[in-house]
């Protein structure tokens, strides 16, 4: 009996360290390598049910010396039961600050070559060909160039292969970020037009908010996540864009299983911006006024924010951004899943009954926690509109560099 009772606890054991090995390995691969502090402030880990530790030699330093900016020092963050999860950096910064914004804005952009969004087979004499699917293009792939001539627009794409007559052309495209090559053969249809047998997109256009801007270097960022294709779901590669003024007349208010959206026209040709990235932390760009009259904020570092009050500013009426109240419910400091830092809960009674809240167009706007500018709201709850995620400043300040 004393036997069995010493295997079992044997057993046990074994599985609690694996348990504990692989809790660390994937906290390892979770946590950030690198962390920030502001000037005057100490490195403290956020609360969380795992209640992580973080301790080292700086802990015992005077803050003249640990809080200078420009200082950079290492800690171990390890479980309550001490096991080590890895070692970190902190670096002391001064404390920036920039405009919160909350202005919709719209979105021209082409993209850099012409994405491919479907595939379209062509009846010969009743059998289905698609030339572009025996090359192996997919939907999602970006064409830059045919037969050596760069590729920009849709049209360019049906005049190049228009007058191929049908002979083999070489087909530059990037997938997943790589470039390949392969080679492509048009077929006459029953109109006698040389068809690729792929459609193509070259631009996109929609509605956004604006998160901030530096009015030191004329940056701005806004949605908080990149702007995707509507049909392939890809990335869209910006070649060229403008930011332009926008009204929002109108809000379709969002109810469970169904994602609201705020209703807005260009009001005018007034170019506000350029836009120069697309990223899947945001589109940025560049502009000569602050697009809201919004007092500079300080910038939190991820280490800052914790569940709590806060307000977002949108703007749900017109193109003037009002300050609503919500609750931070769960922050994350993975860096996986950069777009979903937070868990956010819209409170105020107000943007309640005007948008039933978060919809289509939010995205992006700017988060206030005690007075710092933490994030901005990414997505809504698809069953629970009045609650979504939201991205930390940090990662979209590190895309807009």
């Amino acid at each position: 009996m004393a036997k069995q009772i010493l295997r079992i606890l044997a057993a046990i054991t074994v599985v609690g360290m694996i348990g504990l090995l692989t809790a660390v390995a994937v906290l390892d691969g979770m946590l950030p390598d690198r962390y920030y502090v502001t000037k005057g402030q100490r490195f403290d880990f956020p609360p969380s049910r795992l209640n992580i530790k973080a301790d080292g030699w700086a802990n015992n330093l005077p803050d003249n010396l640990l809080s200078r900016a420009g200082n950079e020092y290492s800690l171990k963050l390890s479980l309550p039961c001490g096991a080590v999860i890895k070692t970190v950096s902190v670096q002391v910064v001064e404390p920036d600050t920039v405009i919160p914004a909350g202005t919709p804005f719209g979105i021209k952009m082409f993209t850099d070559g012409v994405m491919v969004v479907g595939l379209s087979d062509i009846d010969l004499a009743g059998k289905n060909v698609n030339p572009a699917k025996n090359a192996g293009i997919k939907t999602g792939d970006i064409i830059i160039s045919i037969d050596g001539k760069k590729v920009y627009y849709n049209e360019d794409v049906g005049e190049i292969v228009g007058v191929a007559n049908g002979k083999a052309m070489q087909i530059k495209y990037i997938r997943d970020g790589n470039e390949k090559t392969t080679v492509l053969t048009p077929v006459k249809d029953e109109n006698g037009s040389y068809r690729a047998g792929m459609w193509v997109r070259d631009s996109s256009a929609g509605i956004g908010t604006m998160t901030f801007y530096d009015p030191q270097s004329g940056c701005f960022g806004g949605l908080g996540h990149a702007i995707c294709d509507v049909d392939t779901g890809e990335m869209m590669p910006l070649s060229s864009g403008e930011a332009v003024d926008v009204t929002i007349t109108g809000v379709n208010r969002g109810s469970s299983g169904f994602p609201g959206e705020l209703k807005g026209s260009f009001s005018s040709n007034k170019v506000i911006g350029e836009l120069n990235k697309n990223d899947k932390t945001g589109i940025y760009g560049s502009c000569l006024t602050a697009p809201a009259q919004h007092k500079p904020v300080p910038i939190a570092t991820r280490t800052e924010l914790h569940p709590g009050e806060a307000q977002i500013y949108c703007t749900v009426s017109g193109n003037t951004p009002q300050s609503y109240d919500v609750m931070i419910e769960k922050v994350s400091l993975a860096d996986s899943g950069s777009t979903k830092n937070m868990v956010v809960r819209i409170t105020d009674p107000d943007l309640l009954q005007v948008t039933g809240g978060i919809v289509q167009g939010m995205s992006g706007s700017p988060i206030i926690q005690d007075g710092k500018l933490v994030g901005a709201v990414t997505h809504v709850f698809v069953n629970d509109p009045t609650r979504g995620y939201g991205i930390f400043i940090e990662n979209m300040l590190d895309a807009a560099g």
